[in-house]
């Protein structure tokens, strides 16, 4: 399976050990957009508002084309200063776009609670807990 895993740059330290097991199962994973260049966004923010903004729109559309390639996301969702099981508003559009695409949709962890909660939730992910075995 096509995998691409999104999540919050914090994270970015943590996907290596994941994506070698996944692919140890036979997965082809694909890492975020900015995973190679992680300093991209503050690169852009201090050419100022307008270039930030180019910067979001074209994450935005790359995400969008990368996931209508894949078979599924896998969301790494874990603590980020003090929320649990953190998802930001970049992670959570692309986790709609993969539903809008009908994709398989995994959570690393449960879902976070708050405002976003619902909305998550009507994406039918499958919550793995840790256990990538269970991503098929």
């Amino acid at each position: 399976m096509k995998i691409l895993i999104i999540c919050s740059k914090a994270f970015y330290y943590r996907i290596e050990p994941i994506k070698k097991k996944l692919e140890e199962m036979g997965h082809t994973i694909e890492l975020p957009n900015s995973y190679y260049e992680p300093d991209a966004e503050k690169k852009a923010w201090n050419k100022g508002n307008k270039a930030h903004s180019e910067f979001k729109q074209r994450m935005f559309k790359m995400s969008a084309e990368r996931i209508e390639t894949m078979d599924a996301v896998l969301t790494l969702n874990f603590d980020k200063n003090g929320k649990k099981n953190y998802i930001g508003g970049a992670t959570f559009l692309e986790l709609y776009e993969a539903f809008m695409k009908n994709k398989k949709i995994y959570l690393y962890n449960e879902i976070p609670e708050g405002m976003l909660y619902d909305e998550i939730a009507g994406f039918s992910p499958i919550v793995i807990n840790g256990n990538l075995d269970l991503v098929k």
